[in-house]
């Protein structure tokens, strides 16, 4: 079985590491006739013409730089930056492999058989955040009066910039998209109207105390999907720097041997090669990895330049991180 794991070792750049690795696990799966494995390399094409061919994103992200410009003159006692990027190759692996094993287990959980090539194809199709922004906004506390709640102030203004985004971005060709989960974890602060696409984990936090809120957008112009996702600051340490951030590895492995506990292996060969591919990823020494660009002294200390386990930068105006009055174009 092919795994990305078999490409880190090499010295090639990323996207080298992608055109191999796609190129053989497609040759592979029409071979052994493995919808799924064609779908998987059809998966990783779609990340290196991201790569490869991203003119589009200059349109999609000065589009986006319209809401900030808007956030400087509406918010001018706020300070607060814009950040975008592609995810990074590790990242998207482990999360289309993680599809992989909870869809599967979720329908064996339901229907007590395991589902067929069609099945998880059409569960695992939709990928909607291979691009995505962050708006990350902070309340100086020079603008905090007396007997105020600073984290209450900033927690009205985030929800107050999310109830505008939606329709600000319409206007500029995106469709929001429906999230899928459930307006009840919603807090009251979004409108009626926003509750349905907005993913509130500032409401409801994940039990790693990740908190963010997320919306994704179909960009009509570039035709594809691209997710924002909008935090405090101190919501952005935690889920970057923070306890968020280091709790989701162990948990991660956690999950996906539980799932393996319950389908055993050999039941189901989808299940057993997603689940291969996920823990070798889980379990990889990034410090021994040797990949162009890439330099770790140990799987904390990463300096990534090439979106191989941190997310490639995208947008073009990354310093227009600003504090109160900076000027921008």
């Amino acid at each position: 079985m092919i795994s990305l794991n078999d490409y880190l070792f090499s010295g090639n750049t990323v996207l080298k590491i992608l055109h191999q690795y796609s190129s053989d696990l497609k040759s592979s799966a029409k071979l052994e006739h493995n919808p799924v494995d064609l779908m998987h390399s059809n998966f990783l094409i779609q990340i290196t013409e991201l790569l490869e061919h991203n003119d589009f994103l200059t349109s999609q992200s000065q589009r986006i730089k319209e809401f900030y410009k808007y956030m400087t003159q509406k918010y001018p006692f706020l300070a607060f930056t814009f950040k975008g990027r592609i995810k990074s190759l590790i990242r998207a692996e482990e999360k289309f492999n993680g599809y992989i094993l909870e869809y599967i287990y979720q329908y064996y959980k339901t229907n007590g058989r395991y589902p067929g090539e069609a099945e998880i194809k059409s569960g695992i199709s939709c990928f909607r955040d291979l691009i995505a922004y962050r708006i990350v906004i902070s309340l100086p506390q020079c603008h905090v009066k007396e007997g105020e709640n600073a984290e209450e102030k900033e927690l009205i203004y985030l929800y107050e910039i999310a109830n505008t985004l939606p329709e600000f971005l319409e206007e500029r060709g995106f469709t929001a998209e429906l999230s899928g989960v459930s307006t009840e974890k919603a807090s009251d602060m979004l409108t009626e109207t926003n509750k349905p696409y907005y993913r509130d984990y500032v409401n409801t936090p994940r039990s790693s105390g990740y908190r963010s809120l997320h919306i994704t957008f179909y960009d009509n112009p570039a035709r594809c999907y691209t997710e924002l996702q909008l935090r405090t600051k101190d919501m952005d340490d935690l889920a970057e720097i923070g306890e968020a951030n280091h709790f989701g590895y162990e948990k991660r492995q956690e999950a996906s041997r539980s799932k393996r506990d319950i389908i055993p292996e050999g039941e189901c060969r989808y299940f057993d090669e997603a689940y291969e591919r996920l823990i070798k990823l889980q379990e990889l020494d990034l410090s021994a990895v040797n990949v162009n660009m890439f330099k770790a002294l140990n799987n904390q200390l990463i300096n990534d330049g090439c979106g191989l386990f941190r997310g490639r930068q995208i947008l073009p105006f990354e310093h227009l991180s600003r504090f109160q009055n900076d000027l921008i174009d």
